[in-house]
């Protein structure tokens, strides 16, 4: 047992005895009311005598209660004001009861708070995430009502991320009227025989009403704000539509098809191509490349197969026109012909927001109640001098090449950049893929470990902790070169013929009204927006890459429904967007997939797990189709079946990791995932194993040696070891 681990036990020991003696002693019969009246003349006798003795007695007294939750507070308020008097028993009483409270939630967050963070910590993100925003207003709400036990505030008030100092300032304010009305009784004590002479309904109203007051004046100084704020727009008394959204990516089509559906009238504009980057740039083209390197991949190792011998010839640029098929076989989905179909109007052009309720495009302005900006990302270009002199690419131009460059450069250890770095390689690349830090970073070490081994294996040289310093071209040679500096400071030129800039994207905030209407953008250069994807303007919605914080195509269109209904129906119901269960993949091979937490983060953020692990080397189906590596790894909340998190390396990863998603946003454990028929022999198998891991894990082994004797009784062998039984 560590140091600190007793040091707990210690004080909560001590905190146990104190509370036993209040009672073994018989402390607590003088805490009533009875006797409080009984000697109300010798307290103020003596209070007239030495006040500041008794004064500090009293609120020793009053902090030790308070601090130790015992009952009486009440009593003691009263007991104040009966021998204080108002004007010296409310800041007495008040002081010392702040100081108690202040003391249990302490108590409460030393020993309890990291216990319950690290059990409940993903549960209780949005009460955390919520108190540091209104923290004291929720406090102050709490102290307004006598109703609410103040001690059990003190405790779980500890239990959260709230700071000292709000629970200080806000206890003390929160309890000045409560406190006010008891003493006040006090200096009344002749005319009290219960509390409940003191608590009546009638006052208990007052105080909630009193309660809820900053809550409505802070709507109303919300809506004074807001009405400001438009003040200078003149609103239209009529409108063209009811939502104009910008942006035709993911999250511009799943908000246009949704407010379709309900008959709204909805204009679309897209400045340039309609499916945004998923269709035209990312997803799409990226998958199309993948599967023809991995197949090469699979050529190569046909002998695993059975194979004697398979060769395969073919042209950089067919495959390359390949990709361009895929884009134009999967493109009507997101046309122009379909959504016109489906009543919307669509609109290509540069869009600019002229007002909160106008939107001007080709010269023409478009008035509407509602505005939702789906205008995505674009490639980060990084600021490395030289650049513009070479031959770059990013995500979205690397799909112009028709020849297969011999030497390629990926800047960038993210999923784009290991995902093309592993595809252009398989297809004869020579690829070096520089990283300033360790690819793949947001996943475990287990799970970067065997993607680096896979893209070394392909024959990708991987430089990590390696910075890019600039860009030129040999004078002798007139060969591009990168040139690289590792940690040790040493300067190293990479020669290449076409270099990948892959090191993220920016969200497009620019060129379409913004500025003028002032609406602010966050750190990370995406639109700031509330719980329910509003903007500074109510009626302006933001959703997708340019809103955040997730950058994947499914999050935006999981947005792209909360906007649209948000904006055609928030001023009857609304809803906050959903990001509990965010699942995601890196389609290497093998294929990274995850959702909620990861090891590393659950680490980081103190919260305790339980990981159970399953490995594909045991599962049929991977060894028939010689792909017997990688993982499942669940997290789980330690002793229970409850799924945190889970990680996938292998095979069809993304494809398995839908059941735990599945599972995780309805709340299925492990237990439940075992108990339910897969097909064999499938990958999918691998779930119900890593919960039989899990199972075996926890299987009652008391019980279990019962069941070993009772089994040994049942065949008899007790009667051949004792035969006179």
């Amino acid at each position: 047992m560590n140091k600190q681990i007793k040091k707990h036990w210690f004080l909560i020991g001590f905190l146990i005895l104190l509370i036993i003696l209040f009672f073994a002693l018989g402390l607590h019969r003088y805490v009533n009311l009875d006797t409080l009246k009984a000697n109300h003349a010798a307290l103020k006798q003596a209070y007239a005598e030495e006040p500041f003795y008794i004064i500090g007695i009293y609120s020793l007294a009053y902090i030790i209660m308070a601090a130790l939750s015992l009952p009486g507070a009440t009593v003691m308020t009263l007991a104040g004001g009966a021998m204080f008097g108002l004007w010296v028993g409310v800041p007495v009483v008040l002081i010392s009861a702040t100081i108690g409270a202040t003391l249990a939630f302490w108590v409460a967050r030393y020993i309890l708070r990291d216990m319950v963070q690290s059990r409940f910590g993903d549960r209780l993100e949005t009460i955390n995430n919520g108190l540091e925003r209104d923290g004291a207003f929720y406090l102050f709400s709490l102290r307004m009502v006598p109703a609410f036990p103040f001690f059990l505030i003190n405790l779980l008030m500890g239990l959260t991320q709230i700071r000292s100092k709000t629970f200080f300032w806000a206890s003390l304010i929160g309890m000045f009227a409560g406190s006010s009305v008891y003493v006040n009784a006090g200096t009344q004590l002749a005319t009290i025989s219960s509390v409940s002479d003191i608590v009546s309904p009638a006052l208990i109203l007052s105080f909630t009403l009193l309660a809820i007051f900053p809550w409505l004046a802070r709507w109303g100084i919300n809506n004074v704000k807001t009405r400001r704020l438009y003040a200078k727009w003149p609103k239209p008394e009529t409108f063209d539509r009811n939502l104009v959204v910008i942006g035709a990516g993911a999250a511009g089509l799943v908000t246009a098809y949704i407010a379709a559906a309900v008959k709204a009238k909805i204009t679309l504009i897209e400045s340039h191509k309609m499916g945004g980057d998923c269709l035209n740039y990312g997803c799409v083209p990226s998958k199309a490349l993948i599967r023809s390197a991995k197949f090469l991949k699979q050529v190569q190792q046909s002998q695993s197969l059975g194979m004697t011998q398979a060769q395969v010839d073919y042209e950089f640029a067919n495959v390359m026109a390949r990709v361009h098929r895929v884009i134009k076989t999967v493109e009507p989905h997101d046309s122009i012909e379909r959504y016109m179909q489906l009543g919307v109007e669509v609109i290509e052009g540069q869009a600019k927001i002229t007002s909160p309720w106008s939107v001007e495009v080709n010269g023409q302005t478009l008035t509407t109640r509602a505005i939702v900006i789906a205008t995505g990302a674009r490639p980060a270009i990084p600021d490395i001098p030289g650049l513009e002199s070479v031959r770059y690419y990013t995500s979205d131009t690397i799909w112009t090449l028709t020849e297969r460059p011999e030497q390629l450069i990926v800047l960038g250890g993210g999923p784009i950049g290991c995902e093309l770095a592993q595809a252009f390689a398989r297809l004869g690349c020579r690829v070096t893929q520089v990283e300033h830090g360790v690819i793949m970073r947001r996943e475990d070490d287990d799970a970067r470990t065997l993607v680096k081994a896979a893209l070394q294996d392909d024959g990708v040289q991987i430089l990590t902790q390696t910075q890019a310093v600039r860009c030129e071209i040999d004078a002798q040679t007139n060969q591009q070169q990168l040139v690289v500096q590792d940690q040790d400071g040493n300067e190293t030129a990479l020669p290449f013929d076409a270099l990948l800039c892959a090191v993220g994207r920016v969200p497009r905030t620019e060129g379409f009204g913004l500025e003028v209407l002032g609406i602010p953008t966050t750190k990370r250069r995406t639109i700031e927006t509330n719980a329910w994807l509003q903007t500074l303007y109510p009626n302006i919605y933001a959703c997708g890459d340019v809103a955040g914080p997730y950058q994947f195509t499914h999050t935006a269109a999981h947005q792209a429904w909360y906007a649209s209904v948000n904006a055609l129906f928030g001023d009857f119901k609304r809803f906050k967007a959903d990001y509990s269960v965010i699942p995601w993949t890196t389609f290497t091979d093998p294929e990274v997939a995850r959702a909620g937490l990861s090891e590393a983060e659950a680490k980081a953020r103190g919260i305790a797990v339980e990981v159970t692990r399953y490995n594909f080397d045991d599962l049929d189906r991977a060894i028939t189709d010689e792909a017997a590596h990688g993982f499942v790894k669940v997290l789980t909340v330690p002793g229970k079946d409850r799924i945190l998190g889970v990680t996938i390396v292998g095979e069809h990863a993304s494809d398995l990791l839908a059941e735990y998603v599945l599972a995780m946003k309805h709340g299925i454990g492990l237990n439940k995932i075992l108990g339910t028929i897969h097909t064999y022999p499938t990958w999918p198998e691998a779930n119900k194993y890593a919960a039989g891991e899990w199972k075996r894990a926890h299987a009652p082994k008391k019980l279990l040696q019962w069941v070993t004797q009772f089994h040994t009784w049942r065949r008899g062998e007790h009667k051949s070891r004792y035969p006179n039984q």
